[in-house]
């Protein structure tokens, strides 16, 4: 989905509006009452060229005072109708545009959250923004607006055709003879217009992932001053949409001058025939004037049909990017009928797992790994930058699945195992901390959100979160701000103990939770965590001495490989990798011990 948006056939883009009729589909009254009110408001609007011939020939011409009346009463009752229509009319496309949209932005959201990291790893956030923003706004304005005003010009477009050659067959059939000179520059410059169109939303995409990154990482931008830099990638990312932009537009103009002016050019000859026509007495003023309106009203449903192509040109590029997104799979699917984890202390078993990262399979993180955590121990893994230790956790999590061999939680390979499910057992306090925008009670009660408010304080107590909680000005009720900047490292990070603990989850995953902690809270914040270990277990990437210490086994890993395990003062002994991480990683509690 993050290659060449361009390289798709320009064919498949009006198809891509296929994917609209479900979400369309599901609304057929708002629908029928739609079409009853166009319908009506055009047969309104059909009918003023009628009477206004008829006041021309049966009231002027004839004098006829009370025929002019009636016939002008008429008209107010027509002009009237076609209002209250077209009112009606507008309502319900405008619901209907944004119910559809509503449904498509939830529908988006719903499947970009079941993705697996993979994908987050070749499409950028900003592309999925973009969809969800700007391209649901040209569905939402094709759906709300142009679909209807398009089927309300076709329907005028058509019926005044009709009774043009009602009124008047031989200066009809003439315009029939023209009208292929209009269709022509349609059809050719409107498969121009679609392919500038997909460019330009391509392009928007682009400054949007732009933005939402460089916003993100503010901070690092300006640590680096690299505020000028960023500020002219995006000005170019923006100058290079406002281009693609530009050409759309161009070509919409073009599009839509060729259609009027064509489109006048014809009507204008036929009047000019139809005025000879009077004045050689083969045609009354009245019918001439009623074949004028008629024609009037079919130049402006042409020339408006031709504007509003370019809008479903639009919305067909816009609707074929959410397709894509909506018709993506997971690479982690829940197998049809998933096993249950056993309601007990749980073991964790890799059997002969290699694992590559799916955009460098040439590189193997994890090569023929055996290890075994037993029900209730708390296991520490250490090892090299690169040795596969956070590897080991995104498995786990069945973030990714193993190329070869198998994970087993409890005896239960987590591939038979909805991943949903899976995650409810598990507790993750990571070492780059996440913190939502909520307030505190909410980021603590995150993984459960049911949870009662006595079970959040508890929670927070536990991780030592509740003494800077409480003297927040709302307490438990006050905003974190985006990311927690409202919290210090070690507070954001107490947060997410807390979050975990809540879930009193039977199995831990720690990438070292007091990373982030001074020394007195690391003690408190430990001390919890031993004693929550002490039913449960625990897998903890350490990279503190007082980590590996605390654990019952120690786990070495170098290039995906288990090389060594035991305990602290054993694998001093006999790893010399062990022994120099000790030196370097864990220098000073090294040096205490020594």
């Amino acid at each position: 989905m993050a290659s060449d948006n361009n390289t798709r056939p320009a064919s498949r883009n009006l198809k891509s509006l296929v994917s609209l009729w479900p979400y369309v589909a599901r609304y057929r009254l708002a629908i029928s009452l739609a079409v009853v009110f166009l319908t009506v408001a055009a047969a309104a609007a059909l009918a003023i060229p009628m009477a206004v011939g008829q006041v021309i020939d049966r009231g002027f011409m004839a004098e006829d005072v009370a025929h002019i009346n009636r016939w002008f009463w008429l008209l107010f009752v027509a002009a009237a109708v076609m209002a209250i229509s077209g009112g009606l009319r507008y309502y319900w496309v405008s619901w209907l545009g944004q119910r559809v949209v509503a449904d498509i932005r939830k529908a988006v959201y719903d499947r970009v959250m079941s993705m697996s990291p993979e994908f987050f790893g070749r499409t950028r956030t900003g592309e999925v923004l973009s969809r969800l923003n700007t391209d649901t706004t040209l569905v939402e304005t094709m759906v709300g607006s142009s679909a209807s005003f398009a089927i309300r010009n076709l329907l005028m477009l058509v019926a005044s055709a009709v009774l043009l050659v009602i009124t008047a067959p031989r200066l009809a059939g003439i315009i029939g003879i023209l009208i292929p000179l209009i269709i022509v520059p349609v059809i050719l410059i409107g498969r121009w217009v679609r392919r500038l169109s997909r460019s330009a939303q391509d392009r928007v995409a682009d400054f949007s992932a732009l933005g939402d990154e460089t916003i993100n990482a503010v901070s690092t931008v300006q640590s680096f001053a690299q505020e000028r830099r960023e500020s002219v990638r995006f000005g170019q990312a923006v100058e290079e949409a406002f281009s693609a932009a530009r050409k759309r537009i161009r070509a919409s103009t073009l599009l839509m001058v060729l259609v009027i002016l064509i489109t006048f050019g014809a009507i204008t000859f036929v009047l000019w025939l139809g005025a000879r026509a009077v004045l050689e007495g083969e045609m009354t003023p009245g019918v001439l004037s009623q074949f004028v309106l008629y024609a009037v009203i079919a130049a402006s449903s042409m020339a408006a049909l031709s504007e509003l192509w370019g809008d479903i040109q639009r919305a067909a590029g816009a609707m074929e990017r959410l397709s894509e997104l909506l018709e993506v799979e997971s690479a982690i699917q829940a197998p049809v009928n998933p096993r249950t984890i056993p309601d007990k202390p749980l073991d964790l078993v890799f059997e002969s797992v290699s694992f590559a990262y799916p955009a460098r399979p040439e590189m193997p993180v994890l090569q023929d790994l055996d290890l075994r955590i037993n029900p209730g121990e708390t296991v520490a893994i250490v090892g090299p930058s690169g040795a596969g230790k956070s590897t080991l956790f995104q498995l786990i999590l069945r973030f990714f699945e193993p190329d070869r061999g198998c994970i087993r939680l409890g005896g239960v390979d987590l591939r038979d195992l909805d991943p949903a499910a899976l995650r409810e057992h598990l507790g993750v306090v990571p070492q780059d901390v996440v913190i939502f925008s909520g307030d505190a009670a909410d980021n603590i009660s995150y993984g459960r959100p049911e949870a009662e408010y006595r079970e959040v304080e508890a929670a927070a107590s536990a991780a030592h979160a509740r003494e800077f909680i409480d003297r927040l000005p709302q307490g438990y009720r006050t905003p974190l701000g985006e990311k927690g900047v409202r919290l210090s490292g070690g507070q954001r990070q107490r947060i997410a103990i807390a979050r975990a603990l809540i879930k009193n989850p039977p199995l831990l995953l720690l990438d070292e939770a007091t990373s982030s902690l001074d020394a007195e809270s690391e003690v408190l914040v430990q001390q919890a965590l031993d004693e929550l270990s002490a039913e449960r277990t625990v897998l903890v990437i350490a990279h503190r001495l007082a980590t590996v210490r605390r654990a019952d086994r120690i786990l070495v890993l170098e290039d995906g490989k288990l090389v060594a395990e035991g305990d602290h003062e054993q694998l001093l002994e006999t790893s010399p990798l062990y022994r120099r991480l000790a030196r370097l990683q864990f220098m000073d509690g090294y040096a205490a011990a020594d």
